[in-house]
């Protein structure tokens, strides 16, 4: 019988984390070894927030609850449930929430994320 043309995801990656967001890939390096795109659904905790980065991959996020903050090249962004953004690569950027409801969202990344590219400052 032959391959079938599409894929199901029932068991995403859970990437460990030790700062309360979750993180689950359904498609990308850690799931399937696809490093040319990467779907990941994550929850950041009412107080979240991780250190600058400049990615060398666009990153897409559609908010489906709460809200997120974007600190991009400077500039704060806010985004709520229903709003989406994309942010291209090679951009300075913060991710934060920094409210008191935890905020649900997608994340996509062209290329697929990976640490070796996501460049954080310490």
């Amino acid at each position: 019988m032959a391959n079938k043309p599409y894929i199901i995801q029932r068991s995403p990656f859970v990437v460990p984390t030790t700062d309360g967001k979750i993180i689950k890939e359904h498609f990308g390096q850690a799931t399937d070894g696809n490093s040319k795109l990467s779907i990941a659904h994550m929850k950041a905790p009412a107080g979240w927030s991780e250190p600058f980065q400049t990615p060398e991959f666009d990153e897409y996020t559609f908010i489906i609850s709460g809200k997120k903050q974007f600190i991009i090249d400077g500039e704060t962004v806010i985004l709520s449930a229903g709003e989406s953004i994309k942010i291209d690569k090679n951009t300075r950027v913060q991710y934060s929430n920094p409210y008191t409801e935890p905020c649900e969202y997608l994340a996509v990344c062209l290329p697929a994320f990976s640490m070796d590219l996501v460049h954080r400052e310490d």
